[in-house]
This record gives C-alpha cells, sequence and structure tokens, in this order.
C-alpha cells in the first residue's frame, strides 16, 4: 500500500464520520455514498434529508433501509447487517458497507410513446394502424427492492436510465390494454381519461415489482392515418342520416339526370316518368301502407278497409350467426351502422336459400345505386 493509500485510509478512520447525501441535481435517483473501500466507523452519524431514504447493502446483500432523520450507526439501530455480520456485542470499527442514498420525490411530467405503430382490428374498418403518447409521474416506494432489482452498483442512478426501463415497460402494457379493450375505433381518441385510469392499474404491479410507484398516467393523443379518419367521420355523417329521406333525394337526382338524356322533349318526358315511377316504388318500399285503396264490397257498395298487411320478416347472418327475424326497418338502421352490409347473407319466407342482401330487391334501396337505365332507342 502506497503513501497515499495510507493517509486516505488514515482519514477516512479517524475524521470522516458523517454520512450524508446534498442533492444538487434535478435528475439523479439513486447515489452512492463514497467511502475508501465502504469504511464506516463505528458511531458514525447517518443523516437522511426528507425525500431521501438510505440502503445498507453488505456483501450483496439488502441490509438496513433508513427513513428520513438523524442515526448514530451502531447496533442497535443496524440489526439486519448486524445478523449478516454475525456481530453479537459491537461493531470492530471501522464496519464495510455499502450506502446508496435513494430519492423518493416525485418525478412528474415524464414522457412516453410508442415508437412505432401498433396495430388493432376493427369490425368496421378492419386492421388499423394507430400510434399514442403522453406522460406519467413516479416515486421510488420500496428503496431497498428498487435498488437490488433496478440499481445493482451503479454509483449514480439518474432519471433517464429508469425512464428507458420504464418506457418500455409502459408501451408494451399500454398495447395489450388497449388492444384487450375491443372499443370502436373512434372510441379511443374520445375516452383518453377512461383510458389512461385503466392502464394505470394494469401497470401498477409491474412497476410495484421492482419498487416502483406508478402515481399517474396519462394517454394525451391517440392518433391514425389521416385516411382512416376520413372514413370515420363520413361513417358518422352516414350513421345520422334519414334514409327515407337519402332515398327521395337519390330519386329526385335520378329524375334529373334522366331529363338531361338525349331524346328532346320526349326523353325528357320519358325520364321523368320514370324518375316519379322510381320515387314512388322507393316511397312503398319505406312505408308499405303508401299507396294501397280501401277495397270496395261489391254487393252493399260500402267501403271497407282492407286487411292488414303482413309486415315481412327477414333474417339474416351476423359473423356465421343467425340473427333475427327483423322488420325492414331494422336491417335499414343495422345497414346504416354497418353493422351489416351488401355481401351480408339474408333469408325470407318464399325464398329457396339464403341470398346477400344486394340481391333482394326491396332492400336494394339500402345501397344507393338508384340510377334508371339508359332510355331504350328507337
Amino acid at each position: 500500500m502506497n503513501l497515499f493509500d495510507e493517509i486516505k485510509k488514515k482519514l477516512s478512520h479517524e475524521f470522516i464520520d458523517i454520512v450524508e447525501w446534498l442533492d444538487n441535481t434535478n435528475d439523479t435517483i439513486v447515489h452512492r455514498f463514497e467511502r475508501y473501500q465502504n469504511e464506516i466507523k463505528n458511531g458514525a452519524q447517518l443523516i437522511v434529508r426528507e425525500g431521501q431514504e438510505a440502503v445498507f447493502i453488505s456483501e450483496g446483500q439488502l441490509a438496513d433501509v433508513f427513513k428520513p432523520g438523524t442515526y448514530t450507526l451502531n447496533t442497535q439501530n443496524l440489526p439486519v447487517l448486524s445478523t449478516i455480520k454475525g456481530w453479537k456485542y459491537g461493531f470492530n470499527s471501522p464496519f464495510k458497507a455499502e450506502v446508496y442514498f435513494v430519492n423518493t420525490r416525485l418525478f412528474t411530467d415524464e414522457k412516453w410513446g410508442t415508437k412505432n405503430p401498433f396495430i388493432l382490428s376493427d369490425e368496421r374498418f378492419g386492421m388499423v394502424e394507430i400510434r399514442a403518447f403522453g406522460t406519467y409521474s413516479f416515486r421510488i416506494q420500496e428503496s431497498g427492492k428498487f435498488v437490488i432489482n433496478v440499481v445493482g452498483t451503479d454509483g449514480h442512478f439518474t432519471n433517464y436510465e429508469v425512464n428507458e426501463h420504464l418506457k418500455s415497460l409502459i408501451v408494451t402494457r399500454f398495447t395489450n390494454t388497449i388492444g384487450g379493450a375491443n372499443l370502436p375505433i373512434e372510441m379511443y381518441a374520445a375516452n383518453t381519461t377512461e383510458l389512461s385510469e385503466t392502464c394505470q392499474e394494469v401497470m401498477q404491479p409491474e412497476f410495484g415489482r421492482v419498487g416502483i410507484e406508478l402515481e399517474r398516467f396519462y394517454i394525451e393523443n391517440v392518433s391514425m392515418p389521416e385516411e382512416l379518419k376520413k372514413e370515420i367521420f363520413e361513417y358518422s355523417r352516414l350513421d345520422k342520416l334519414d334514409m327515407t329521406k337519402l332515398a327521395q333525394f337519390k330519386a329526385a337526382k335520378a329524375m334529373e339526370e334522366a331529363a338531361k338524356n338525349e331524346g328532346g322533349t320526349a326523353g325528357a318526358g320519358m325520364g321523368m316518368g320514370m324518375g316519379f315511377v322510381l320515387a314512388q316504388q322507393m316511397g312503398n318500399m319505406m312505408n308499405p301502407n303508401l299507396g294501397q285503396q280501401p277495397a270496395v264490397q261489391a254487393s252493399t257498395g260500402a267501403s271497407i278497409p282492407p286487411p292488414m298487411p303482413v309486415q315481412t320478416m327477414y333474417h339474416f347472418a351476423v359473423n356465421g350467426q343467425q340473427q333475427g327475424p327483423a322488420p325492414i326497418e331494422k336491417l335499414q338502421e343495422l345497414f346504416a351502422n354497418r353493422t351489416i352490409n351488401k355481401d351480408t347473407l339474408v333469408w325470407k319466407q318464399g325464398l329457396s336459400g339464403w341470398v346477400a342482401l344486394k340481391d333482394v330487391e326491396e332492400l336494394k334501396v339500402f345501397l344507393g345505386g338508384n340510377t334508371p337505365p339508359p332510355l331504350p332507342t328507337t
């Protein structure tokens, strides 16, 4: 041992008897108290300030943990370390131990985000890619567990280092939670508060395993491709449309287009006539009672109402499961909210088998493609 080592050893034995840490940074989570060969005098003063805890490690084992306060280090207040070392009657001065000061204050406004988009399955739009980002707050709840499981022998463990560990954990658990929520895709952006609370509840046990408390978790934004946004907006508008008025509007447009066809006045008249017929047919589809006239009893000449019409009921398939029976109005509502579509299989009394919705005459009005055929050539 050289002279310099001898001087350092003597100074540490005779003059340095206060173990403390004054934090002059904003990002240090764990600081190891440096002492020559980790030797601490018996009777040394340990000062733990508010927002700190002191963790003693002996030969790789967790010994004692001290809360804020001032302590004189001896066998009375180091019971675990005394047991590890086997001291029954007091320390041999000095004794060896590593001391880690842990910052237990709340670390706020930490950022997280998905580096790459993750894929969700939506019943209406199929496989979609979304991204998300936000903030979180945490504090060290169990200092000993955190030092053993995360810090190891790192003498200066910073906020940046723990964030790299936490961000990966957050993104993994966030993706699993969102994927299991099974919400319509547009609801993720509209329910960030509820989703944030759910994610925090799911993630907390994972944080707790390494001694960290997830104080707050916030989802600030859930984003999706622009083309998907446009589809969602169009779908929401369609969902609010009155399908009867939409059919009437399309019939009027069909009349206008037919009137513009070649054929002069006669062609215009024919086109308008076809448009009126089409409009009347649509009106009858939407309201089966329209156009029915009361029957006239020949024997008495008195008018009596006809028998009540029997409403056609439809069966339909959703996800391979038979649904129904349901009236045409219910099918119209399901088509509007995209529960069913033009390829959905339907059946009604009189059909020999299941057919696609687009092939049932009275249901074609849902499709909106009601344009008259070209005028016949003479």
